[in-house]
C-alpha cells in the first residue's frame, strides 16, 4: 500500500485518526463533496489501493462493478468461528507474528499477505499451494470479495480469532499498531488496543451466508 498518500485520500493512519479523534469539522464525499453521515461508506481506488469517504449515492454506483477504477468496501466483517487451521498450516504461510490479513489483489494478479508492524503493513510471501490447502477446509473463503474483502488471523497467545474482514478495518488495524506500538515488544497499550478493534470487530459481525450450503444440506 502507498502510504505517500494525496490530501484527503485514507491511509491506515488516518482512517484511524477518523476514529478515534473528536471531529470539528464534518468529512465530506471525496466524489461529490457532499457532507457525510456517520458510518459512511468507503470505496477503494484499485490503482492505487488507496481507500476513500463516500456517500451513500455515489458509494452505491460502484456496487458489483467490475474493472472500474473503485470497488465498493463491504461493510459489515464475517466471523468464521468454524475456521480450520493446523499449527502446521499455519506455519506453511511463513508469517513472522501472529497477525495477518489475506487477500487477492486483482492488479497485481496474485494472492498477498500481510501483517502489521511498526513500520507498517509489510508483505509477506504466500503460496498457491498453502492458500489451497486452506480453501479446501474452508470454504467460507470462496465468498471472500477479491482486492476489497480479507482473510483476518488473530492468534495471538491462545486467541484463534479469524474474520473475512472489509479491507478498511484491516488497515485501520495496520494503523492502530503503528500509532500504538513502543518499544521492542509493542507496550502493554498496543495490546490493549489490538484485543479492543476484534472486540469491535466481532460486535459489528453479520453471519455469513455460503453460497451452495443450503442445497448441500437440503
Amino acid at each position: 500500500m502507498n502510504h505517500n498518500a494525496t490530501a484527503g485520500r485514507a491511509t491506515p493512519f488516518t482512517l484511524l485518526r477518523r476514529l478515534t479523534q473528536p471531529r470539528t469539522n464534518r468529512e465530506r464525499c471525496e466524489l461529490c463533496s457532499v457532507l457525510l453521515t456517520p458510518g459512511h461508506r468507503h470505496l477503494l481506488e484499485m490503482s492505487s489501493r488507496q481507500v476513500i469517504c463516500a456517500c451513500d449515492h455515489c458509494a452505491m454506483r460502484f456496487n458489483l462493478v467490475v474493472g472500474g477504477r473503485f470497488k465498493l468496501i463491504p461493510r459489515y466483517p464475517h466471523a468464521l468461528p468454524d475456521f480450520h487451521l493446523t499449527d502446521g498450516q499455519w506455519e506453511s504461510l511463513a508469517l513472522p507474528i501472529d497477525l495477518a490479513f489475506l487477500f487477492y489483489n486483482t492488479p497485481g494478479g496474485k494472492l498477498m499477505a500481510l501483517y502489521p508492524s511498526p513500520a507498517g503493513a509489510t508483505e509477506s510471501l504466500l503460496t498457491l499451494a498453502a492458500w489451497q490447502a486452506l480453501v479446501e477446509d474452508n470454504p467460507a473463503l470462496t465468498q471472500m470479495e477479491p482486492d476489497v474483502e480479507a482473510l483476518l488471523i488473530n492468534r495471538v497467545g491462545a486467541t484463534r480469532q479469524y474474520y473475512l474482514a472489509p479491507i478498511d478495518a484491516c488497515y485501520e488495524l495496520v494503523g492502530l499498531i503503528r500509532i500504538h506500538w513502543r518499544g521492542l515488544s509493542g507496550g502493554e497499550d498496543v495490546w490493549e488496543q489490538i484485543a479492543a478493534f476484534f472486540t469491535r470487530l466481532e460486535e459489528r459481525s453479520e453471519p455469513l451466508s455460503i453460497v451452495g450450503e443450503e442445497e448441500n444440506h437440503a
